[in-house]
């Protein structure tokens, strides 16, 4: 069966930088071919691409993550009638909620008492993990809780209504929801299986993580009469890499997570559509955001490769099995991953029989990344976005 399959293979050279930290600060690293690789994490990087949806799609379009799931329904609810009280308001989200996901809403346990002879005011229930929903789906939840309202206690009870309710939060799922799926553990029916896949970043080479002593000063210390020693002093880990990036989008997956769209005035390829073409270039040009003010290690790629093909995706990570080396006559790292990138894709797909499967597009930067420009069409940023969706949508209108 023909598949819609897209990728996107990533060149991007970082300074010193921690964009991705452990639980000690220290920046994440891994072993791959015997050495210790600088490592950005695929949940690091899908939380930024997340947030640079923002910068390019309408709120109507997207969903909310959040455990205060509640709270977030209830603005919904009171802007749907305004003589529902706060604390009210909060048990019908809820229960709506419940019904709809099965994922218990409850009251946190926190002190009644703040220590002081004084009690804190009950805070509104959360669920027991993030809730992911679009914003279709808190509309159509919190116009269920306004109706049973006024249709009694009994009312979300009903065996239709449950049905209702779980049609509402199964439905007209965000561009967010759609490509990196959710998980309801309390109700498994109404999981979204993830059209994106990311793969941890790793470098192309060996790292080695290394520590700055940063002092800080006391601006207000009087110099005559105090110590003359720093106000302050720690240390922060870093190091710098050119990592290489993968993704892959099942294209199919996406269609059907999608549904008919958000939008009824529109075709059902167009909503797939803008979807891919949001999350090539907020994956492309977003940043994880760790120790950034410190760093300000606002690089951009160095070189996209860009496919799509008809068949499984295909990662081309162990190019740089063997770790790039920088000598002094060749320059750094780049050119030496960009040589072995070129090498290794064609001889991969033709091994395997799959060249010539796949359109290509290439982006790229400088002159250490021109043994890629052979592998595809060369084009800037707002060339490929839309060449790429052109391409999805042919094939979505054949499909």
């Amino acid at each position: 069966m023909t598949r819609t399959v897209l990728e996107l293979h990533v060149l991007q050279t970082v300074p010193p930088s921690c964009l991705n930290r452990d639980d000690t600060g220290t920046p994440k690293t891994a072993v791959y071919g015997g050495v210790r690789r600088a490592r950005v994490s695929s949940q690091a990087w899908k939380r930024a691409t997340r947030r640079s949806f923002h910068d390019l799609l309408d709120p109507s379009e997207l969903g909310v993550r959040t455990r205060r799931v509640a709270e977030l329904l209830t603005e919904r609810i009171t802007e749907l009638d305004e003589t529902i009280e706060q604390a009210e308001a909060w048990t019908l989200a809820a229960e709506v909620v419940q019904v709809a996901t099965g994922s218990k809403i409850e009251t946190p346990k926190r002190k009644s008492d703040n220590g002081k002879g004084k009690a804190e005011p009950a805070p509104a229930p959360e669920s027991k993990y993030l809730m992911f929903l679009s914003a279709h789906q808190l509309d159509g939840l919190a116009e269920l809780a306004v109706k049973a309202r006024g249709a009694g206690k009994d009312y979300l009870k009903d065996k239709a209504v449950k049905e209702q309710a779980k049609q509402i939060a199964n439905g007209r799922h965000s561009v967010d929801i759609a490509l990196f799926g959710r998980m309801v553990a309390d109700g498994a029916d109404i999981n979204v299986d993830a059209a994106a896949q990311v793969a941890h970043a790793i470098s192309v080479h060996q790292v080695d993580n290394e520590s700055d002593y940063y002092t800080a000063v006391d601006d207000y210390k009087n110099r005559e009469s105090d110590d003359l020693g720093a106000g302050m002093i720690g240390t922060v880990e870093f190091n710098s890499a050119t990592l290489y990036r993968y993704a892959a989008v099942d294209v199919d997956l996406l269609r059907r997570n999608l549904g008919k769209g958000l939008r009824d005035d529109e075709p059902v390829a167009q909503p797939v559509r803008r979807a891919v073409e949001t999350f090539v270039h907020s994956f492309l040009t977003s940043l994880p955001t760790g120790k950034i003010n410190t760093f300000g290690n606002h690089t951009l790629p160095d070189a996209v490769v860009v496919k799509v093909r008809s068949a499984r995706p295909v990662n081309f990570v162990a190019a740089f099995e063997e770790p790039c080396r920088a000598e002094p006559e060749t320059g750094g790292h780049l050119l030496q991953a960009s040589q072995a990138l070129a090498a290794y894709i064609p001889e991969v797909e033709r091994a395997y029989g799959l060249d010539g499967d796949a359109p290509t597009w290439v982006l790229r930067v400088g002159k250490n990344t021109e043994a890629l420009s052979a592998l595809g069409v060369e084009m800037s940023l707002p060339e490929l976005v839309p060449a790429i969706g052109e391409e999805i949508m042919r094939r979505q209108d054949g499909a």
